[in-house]
């Protein structure tokens, strides 16, 4: 089982080891192998920085090598600092102090620019590609316990190439400074020489003996060559693997090197689980192959930014606590106490709560196509026990004027707040908001059928989502209706309306879409009309199997706003259609115009009776011609009414039958 703290670099995060293995001291290499490396090399600054004394060699297995970095606005406050430390600790001795490193002298050798490295050769591959590399190249077929193996088999073989190349050690600044800013010191990076030897057997945990590399260079200017050389010593030279990447302007192989290293970093850092060789898991590279595309998704936008911040996180969470557990477990030197047992055990159950919530989203995948399971676990309220509806106003302030066309035996009550007024309703109440920008994240629990409504034009009466929920509009109650509003997504992953059960009717609403459209689940029934809905990432109404909806006097466009390259979503378009069982479609004086796919998408299983894929000629443009007695059949067969729609300047096309 791979594991190691990691260690930032520029980019990317590299997994490390502790050093546990000799190794045999690097010879510098020659100048003139890297007098082709010195053009558009990366930046070098200069740190004022306090050295601590180099200890004699019986020291160095028990002390790490730092520098005490001050920023330079605050070289002046040394004194001031060892004040601070005296009166933290009372009694203690206060070490000398150590002149600040700052500009090198004339007869002190500054470090060079460090050449670049090759950078990221994975980041041009297509989603295809990088499956077949980590399945059929790579992992073979293997299980979750033999991936390990497997990505050293890979890494050796490729090391094989070359035993003696340039790279750039990029390792962890806490290997050399005590206190620094991580935003301007993210990585120290030393220009080495490196000697593979390939006698490892965990990819993660490879070693190279190193050494430093004529010229000498380094990202931080005027960081002591000697601080290096001990630091190298204290180390055997030897340094994991993965901190180090090859550097341009070399050959071939040390490329195949570079990208023999990208893939073994990124398989740990993404898409390998410490869980996976403990359960049991019939078809490992399948799941590979999902967490593959999901990295995809986040890549090209499919799934929202914030959602995709949030997954990074939990990930990222999930390995901290773990190694937390670690941590805490290696420090209990004999029979653990009670208080220890207990904080053993929750610690535990946080990691097995993360690593539950990570497995739910690797399952899911949080796909484009609409949300996966039911939001709202809310009971109905029904009506109130004396029978009486009420009719609640959302404005800061509520004016006669305001209610004047209400009748005088309506019972009325004033919020200030969406959420409140909509946490307060029973079936059959009225929601009437006035102009202002408003959140209720009460928007996505509406179980009681209700009416909300804004007064004045559709436009001023602005909702937006919280862009920290999964859910914006989510509906399951028997009739809900929305009216004269404005709804703006922000980062929610759901469809900007999610229809789960009941009917819903939209009418004369803004639907301004970030991440998925409207969604219709199975069983559930949706009217729009005299609406408007634009830039969904997917389709702007998105039908599932046994759903039914009627569209009327809508405008539909500028949907399928996907950056990817996967064939089966650039399809998607104004409308998508799901069928077995087929759902019910109306569509009428509807305009579907400039979505990137078709304008209305119809989805179904290849081996479906009625369907007959070589009707469709595959090798054609966007737009090519179908059997139109064929694609009439299918209209019939789908439950599909449409008339007087006008779909037009869709990239794809207007109207297609899409295999699954």
């Amino acid at each position: 089982m791979a594991s190691g703290a990691r260690a930032p670099g520029p980019e990317d995060s590299v997994r490390t080891a502790s050093p546990d293995r000799r190794g045999e001291k690097g010879v510098s290499a020659p100048t003139g192998a890297v007098g082709t490396l010195k053009s558009a090399a990366s930046r070098v600054r200069s740190v004022v920085a306090s050295p601590r004394p180099v200890k004699a060699k019986a020291g160095r297995e028990a002390a790490r090598r730092r520098l005490q970095l001050l920023p330079a606005s605050h070289a002046q406050g040394r004194a001031e600092g060892a004040e601070v430390g005296e009166e933290e600790e009372e009694g203690a001795e206060v070490e000398e102090e150590e002149p600040l490193l700052s500009v090198p002298e004339e007869d002190e050798e500054e470090a060079r620019p460090l050449p670049p490295v090759c950078m990221f050769p994975m980041r041009g591959m297509w989603r295809d590609e990088k499956v077949a590399l980590y399945c059929d190249e790579v992992l073979q077929g293997c299980k979750a316990e033999d991936a390990d193996g497997a990505m050293s088999k890979y890494l050796s073989e490729k090391l094989k190439l070359k035993g003696k190349w340039l790279g750039v050690w990029k390792t962890n600044p806490e290997l050399f400074f005590v206190k620094y800013e991580e935003a301007s010191i993210p990585f120290v990076g030393i220009l080495v020489e490196v000697i593979c030897k390939p006698h490892q057997s965990s990819s993660s945990c490879f070693k190279v003996t190193v050494s430093v590399a004529e010229p000498f260079s380094s990202n931080i200017a005027n960081i002591p060559r000697g601080l290096v050389n001990e630091i190298l010593e204290e180390l055997e030279h030897s340094v994991p693997l993965l901190e180090v990447y090859p550097v341009e302007g070399q050959d071939s192989d040390n490329h195949d090197i570079a990208l023999a290293l990208e893939v073994v970093r990124f398989f740990y850092d993404f898409l390998w689980r410490d869980w996976d060789d403990e359960e049991s898991c019939e078809n490992y590279t399948a799941l590979i192959e999902e967490r593959i595309n999901l990295w995809c998704d986040i890549q090209d936008g499919t799934i929202p930014g914030p959602i995709a911040q949030r997954f990074k996180k939990t990930l990222e969470k999930y390995k901290n606590k773990r190694v937390e557990l670690i941590e805490y477990q290696s420090n209990i030197k004999e029979d653990p106490s009670a208080a220890e047992t207990i904080e053993c055990w929750k610690k535990y159950y946080e990691i097995v709560m993360l690593c539950g919530l990570l497995k739910m989203w690797e399952d899911l995948r949080l796909r484009v196509h609409g949300p996966f399971f039911p939001r709202i676990l809310r009971r109905r309220k029904g009506k109130r026990d004396f029978g009486k509806t009420i009719t609640h106003i959302v404005a800061k302030v509520i004016t006669t004027d305001m209610v004047k066309d209400l009748s005088s035996d309506t019972l009325l009550q004033q919020h200030d707040d969406l959420d409140l007024a909509l946490d307060s309703c029973y079936s059959g109440d009225t929601v009437v908001i006035f102009p202002g920008e408003y959140q209720a994240v009460n928007l996505a629990l509406l179980t009681d059928d209700i009416i909300i409504k804004g007064v004045g034009k559709r436009e001023e009466i602005m909702i937006t989502s919280e862009p920290s929920h999964d859910s914006f509009v989510v509906s399951k109650a028997d009739n809900v209706k929305l009216m004269h509003l404005s709804l703006i997504q922000q980062g929610t992953v759901d469809g900007i309306v999610v229809v789960e059960s009941g009917h819903m009717t939209l009418e004369n609403c803004v639907l301004k879409c970030e991440g998925t459209g409207v969604c219709v689940l199975t069983g559930a029934a949706l009217t729009i009309t005299d609406s408007e809905i634009t830039g969904a990432q997917g389709a702007g109404v998105e039908l599932y199997p046994g759903s039914t909806a009627i569209l009327e006097r809508n405008e539909i466009h500028h949907c399928n706003n996907l950056r990817t390259s996967d064939n089966s979503k650039s399809t998607l378009g104004g409308v998508n259609m799901k069928v077995l069982p087929t759902p019910k479609l109306k569509m009428t004086n509807n305009h579907i115009y400039n979505n990137n796919g078709y304008g209305v998408s119809i989805l179904q299983p290849t081996e479906q009776f009625f369907i007959i894929a070589e009707a469709f000629n595959k090798g054609a443009a966007s737009g090519d011609k179908k059997d139109d007695s064929m694609l009439s059949r299918v209209m019939q067969n789908l439950n599909l009414e449409m008339s007087n729609n006008k779909i037009e300047a869709n990239l794809k096309g207007d109207i297609r039958i899409v295999t699954s």
